[in-house]
C-alpha cells in the first residue's frame, strides 16, 4: 500500500468544512439522552445548512466567479470571501440557533471556530496562510477532550486516532505542497487555542 496515494483522502474527509458536522454528531452521540429528538434533529438541521450546504453553494458561487479556484488548496487572495463568509455564518448560527442554555457544550464549540476564523482571516489580510485543515482537525480534537473531561468518559482510543489523524492530515498537506511546517504549526494553535480557553470557561460555568 502507497501511503503517499492515501494522503490526499485525507484533506478532503477532514476538510474543515465537515467539522462542525462532525463534532456536533459525536456530541450528540454521547449527550442524546438529555436531549428530545426534535432538538437533536433540528440542530443538526441548522448545523448543516449553515456550515455545510450554504458554504457550499458558496464555493460553487465562488468558483464560477472565478474567486477560488480549488477546493482543498487556495491562495491567500482567493481565502478571504469563503472565510469571511464561514465567520458570518458561524456568529449566525451562535447568535440565533445554537444556545448556550439549552446546548452550551456545543455553543462554546462554535465560538471557538468562530474566533478560529477571525484570527485567520486577520492572518489572510497579513499575508499569512496557515492551515485551514489543521485548524479543524484541531478544533474537533480539542472538542472531543473537553467532552471527554466534562462528562467523565475516557474516549482515550478515539483522542489517539484524532492525534493520529492530525499527523495524517499535516503530512497529506506537506505532499500536496499546499503548506509549510510553519503554516501547519500556526493552524494547530489557532484551531486549539480557541477551543482549549472556551472549554476552560464552560467547564467553569457548568460546574
Amino acid at each position: 500500500m502507497d501511503l503517499k496515494k492515501i494522503l490526499p483522502v485525507f484533506s478532503y474527509i477532514f476538510h474543515p468544512i465537515f467539522v462542525s458536522i462532525y463534532g456536533t454528531l459525536f456530541f450528540f452521540l454521547i449527550a442524546n439522552s438529555f436531549f428530545y429528538n426534535s432538538q437533536i434533529i433540528v440542530t443538526l438541521i441548522q448545523v448543516t445548512i449553515l456550515t455545510l450546504l450554504l458554504p457550499l453553494s458558496m464555493y460553487f458561487l465562488f468558483r464560477s466567479l472565478g474567486i477560488v479556484s480549488s477546493f482543498t488548496e487556495a491562495s491567500i487572495s482567493e481565502r478571504k470571501m469563503p472565510i469571511a463568509v464561514q465567520a458570518i455564518l458561524l456568529f449566525v448560527l451562535i447568535k440565533f440557533s445554537v444556545s448556550r442554555d439549552t446546548v452550551s457544550e456545543l455553543y462554546f464549540f462554535f465560538l471557538g471556530g468562530f474566533l478560529s476564523s477571525v484570527i485567520v482571516l486577520a492572518s489572510v489580510i497579513l499575508k499569512f496562510k496557515a492551515s485551514l485543515h489543521m485548524i479543524g482537525i484541531s478544533a474537533l480534537t480539542c472538542f472531543i477532550f473537553g467532552l471527554s473531561m466534562y462528562y467523565q468518559m475516557p474516549f482515550v482510543n478515539l483522542i489517539a486516532f484524532c492525534i493520529v489523524c492530525i499527523g495524517l492530515v499535516a503530512s497529506s498537506r506537506l505532499y500536496m505542497k499546499a503548506h509549510t511546517y510553519t503554516e501547519l504549526i500556526a493552524g494547530i494553535i489557532i484551531g486549539a487555542g480557541p477551543q482549549v480557553f472556551f472549554i476552560s470557561i464552560g467547564y467553569k460555568i457548568n460546574t
